[in-house]
């Protein structure tokens, strides 16, 4: 079932979309911050008849690739975010200098 997701940016409405076919089943909202050097992210979700799949990380993981190779940043507001970069030490780079997490 996984393998006919598809990933896209959708930058006029500012978040990635999981995609099955033309439904759109997830997103990763974000906010562009001083003058696009900066992605915050503030939520992650994906439908509940998709939940269980490892969809959420594959959307994570594709919105952090995109925002470095624009060698941009992130502010991880977001609580999964924060949970997939306290398992994945290669993408915490990306997070600004002085970010304080919120508590959840």
């Amino acid at each position: 079932m996984t393998d006919r997701i598809d990933i896209v940016h959708v930058p006029e409405r500012h978040r990635y979309e999981l995609r099955d076919g033309d439904k759109r089943i997830g997103m990763e909202l974000y906010r562009v911050q001083d003058d696009g050097a900066v992605y915050a992210f503030d939520h992650t979700e994906v439908d509940e008849g998709y939940s269980g799949l490892g969809l959420a990380s594959r959307l994570v993981k594709f919105a952090l690739d995109d925002v470095r190779s624009k060698g941009a940043r992130i502010r991880p507001y977001c609580p999964y975010v924060r949970a997939f970069l306290r398992r994945h030490a290669e993408y915490r780079d990306l997070v600004v200098d002085g970010f304080v997490e919120p508590e959840d």
